[in-house]
């Protein structure tokens, strides 16, 4: 294939998957509006008033970039994992496959569609947001950068779960017992300084961890761990996540099967 027929089979991959979530927006879009109004409700106005200052901001101007970034985390994860589970299970995915578009832009359009999905919700929960606190911006090139490379590795994690998942219940056993106990443990809620030095230690092994940091030093301008460290790793580990699941997708793992 030409140049210009790898971009019109990128284009129509992307716009597929933007149409797919953005057609079931009642269940895609307006949920996590809905749950982080609440987390800011609660978390924020209720409880937060009680706890105070952390980090010497207000807790609803600290949890703010955390809950933005998790909605981020969460739905361009869900995203690929369920579209491209569902081309699966419809036997869709062998017309792509046989077809002589690469499968590089197979992937990367599929990865891009969950970004899209990701920046969307992670858009409309900061609105939501800005309802509830006035959030400063500190550096507006980290924000960009960290929540566009971490929703385009999660959505690489949704493909490669898509990959290897044989029913539908496969698709959320990652989400419940992996994903969700690492953003609640990645620091959203609070600074990993409140916690003794060995538990410290442990949290920076959490990935999420420096996805949240890195994303509130561009709003707020602190961090609990090394800035350098957070976005090299979220640079690498995409880069790598990428190369491992187009091999997996050369291969036929988890299609050809």
């Amino acid at each position: 294939m030409g140049a210009r027929a790898n971009w019109i089979a990128f284009w129509t991959i992307i716009v597929k998957e933007v149409r797919r979530f953005s057609r079931i927006w009642g269940q895609t879009i307006l949920p996590p509006a809905i749950t982080m109004t609440l987390y800011f409700i609660i978390f924020g106005n209720l409880i937060g008033s009680r706890i105070g200052e952390m980090g010497g901001y207000s807790y609803m101007e600290f949890i703010a970039p955390g809950l933005i970034m998790m909605s981020v985390i969460t739905n361009s994860y869900s995203n690929v994992v369920s579209s491209f589970f569902g081309n699966k299970f419809q036997h869709s995915v062998e017309e792509l496959l046989v077809s002589p578009i690469p499968n590089w832009i197979i992937l990367l359009g599929f990865t891009l569609g969950g970004v899209a999905r990701g920046l969307a919700v992670g858009l409309i929960v900061t609105l939501v947001a800005l309802f509830f606190v006035d959030l400063p911006l500190y550096s507006l090139s980290i924000i960009a950068l960290t929540v566009f490379f971490t929703a385009f590795l999660f959505s690489l994690g949704g493909f490669l779960n898509a990959l290897f998942a044989t029913t539908f219940d496969d698709i959320s056993i990652v989400p419940t017992f992996v994903l969700t106990p690492l953003t609640y443990l990645g620091g959203v809620f609070y600074s990993i300084k409140l916690l003794p030095e060995f538990w410290q230690s442990v949290s920076t092994l959490n990935p999420i961890l420096h996805m949240v940091n890195a994303f509130r030093y561009g709003f707020l301008g602190i961090t609990d761990i090394d800035l350098v460290l957070a976005l090299g790793m979220i640079f690498l580990t995409s880069i790598i996540l990428f190369g491992v699941c187009l091999h997996l997708l050369n291969k036929g793992v988890g299609i050809r099967q």
